[in-house]
C-alpha cells in the first residue's frame, strides 16, 4: 500500500499516449530488443517517436491487427519485447490472437491502446472502446493497467518493460491533467491519494483527477473520501481493497468503462470474498456512447466529477 500526497488538480498537459510514445522511445535506447508494431496509425497513438528515432525497430502492419499480434508472439521468442500499439477498439478485432498466442503461449508481449472510452470524444460510439479492461482481465497470465497521468504513465513504461509476461496498458485520447507530484510507481499496487473515512473513491485512469475534484466537492459538506488510485487493474491490490471495505465501510469505484467486467468487477470481487462493505459502481452503464467533446460526454454519462459526486452520496444514504 503507498500513499503519495498528490497536487491539486494541474492543467491539461500532453496526452498520456504521447507520453507513453516519448518514454518507450527513451527506454529503447537502454534496451535494445524493444521493438515496435503498428497498424497504420501510429500518429494516433504516440508511436511516431519511435519511429523517428528507431525505423528499423518499427514494423508496419497496415490494418492487420490479428496478424500483428501473432507476429509479436513469434517475435518474443526470439528474446524480442514487441510492443504492439493501436486504438484499443481496435485491437479488440484481435482477441482471439492475443488469448491464443500471446496469454496461452504466456510470451513477453506488450500491448499499449490508445483511444479508450469516452475519452475518445467525436470520433463516437463505435471508436470508444469500453469493454477492453474486461476483455483482457479474462485472459490468464495478462497484467492490465490504466495509469493516472503522464507521470504515471512513465514509470508505467518502465514497469510493462521489466515485466516477463504479457502485458495490456490503456493509455489516452485527450491531453491529461496532471494529479500526481511523485514519480513513485510500486509495481501492481495501488496509491492512497487523500485520506477520508466515510467512504472510499477508487478509480483508475482519467477518473482518477475526477475523483480527487470529487472529493474535494464532498468535503464542503463535511463527508471525508479516502481517494485510491488503482492503476492495476490486474493484479489487483487486495490488501488496499480489503482495507478500504475495513476503515470506510463503503466504496465507489470510478473508470471510464463499462461498470460490467472492468475495476467495478475487480474490486468488487475481493470485497466480497474478504470483507462485505457497500459498493457503487460509477461507470457507463450498459450502453454505447456517441459524438461530443469528452467531457461533455463524461457529464451525459455520469462519469464526471458531478455524476460521481451524486453516486457517492447515493452509496452513503444506504452504507
Amino acid at each position: 500500500m503507498m500513499k503519495d500526497k498528490p497536487s491539486l488538480i494541474g492543467s491539461s498537459g500532453d496526452s498520456m499516449r504521447e507520453s507513453f510514445g516519448k518514454e518507450i522511445t527513451k527506454l529503447a535506447k537502454i534496451k535494445k530488443n524493444v521493438v515496435l508494431l503498428d497498424a497504420d496509425i501510429n500518429g494516433g497513438t504516440g508511436a511516431h517517436h519511435f519511429l523517428k528515432k528507431y525505423p528499423s525497430r518499427f514494423f508496419q502492419f497496415g490494418i492487420a491487427e490479428q496478424n500483428m499480434m501473432s507476429v509479436a508472439s513469434g517475435m518474443s521468442t526470439e528474446g524480442l519485447i514487441p510492443v504492439v500499439t493501436g486504438f484499443a477498439v481496435f485491437l479488440l478485432r484481435a482477441f482471439e490472437q492475443a488469448r491464443l498466442s500471446i496469454g496461452y503461449s504466456n510470451r513477453n508481449v506488450k500491448i499499449v491502446a490508445s483511444h479508450p472510452g469516452l475519452d475518445v470524444g467525436p470520433d463516437g460510439g463505435s471508436a470508444q472502446c469500453l469493454e477492453d479492461l474486461s476483455a483482457f482481465r479474462s485472459i490468464p497470465n495478462f497484467v492490465v493497467l490504466s495509469p493516472a497521468d503522464q507521470t504515471e504513465m512513465e514509470y508505467a513504461v518502465k514497469q510493462m518493460i521489466n515485466h516477463e509476461g504479457p502485458v495490456y496498458m490503456r493509455t489516452g485520447r485527450s491531453p491529461a491533467k496532471r494529479v500526481l507530484k511523485s514519480k513513485r510507481f510500486k509495481k501492481f499496487k495501488g496509491q492512497i491519494l487523500r485520506e477520508g473515512h466515510d467512504l472510499s473513491i477508487i478509480a483508475c485512469g482519467v477518473q482518477v483527477s475526477r475523483a480527487l475534484e470529487a472529493a474535494e466537492m464532498l468535503s464542503a459538506s463535511n463527508i471525508s473520501a479516502r481517494v485510491v488510485n488503482m492503476s492495476t487493474i490486474k493484479p489487483i491490490d487486495k490488501d488496499l481493497v480489503v482495507d478500504c471495505s475495513k476503515k470506510t465501510g463503503c466504496i465507489v469505484t470510478s473508470e471510464d468503462h463499462s461498470i460490467y467486467g472492468g475495476l467495478g468487477s475487480a474490486v468488487s470481487e475481493v470485497v466480497s470474498l474478504n470483507y462485505p462493505c457497500r459498493i457503487v459502481f460509477n461507470g457507463v452503464k450498459d450502453t454505447f456512447g456517441e459524438s461530443g467533446e469528452p467531457d461533455e460526454l463524461a457529464k451525459k454519462y455520469g462519469i464526471s466529477s458531478d455524476g460521481l459526486v451524486k453516486d457517492c452520496l447515493r452509496a452513503l444514504k444506504n452504507k
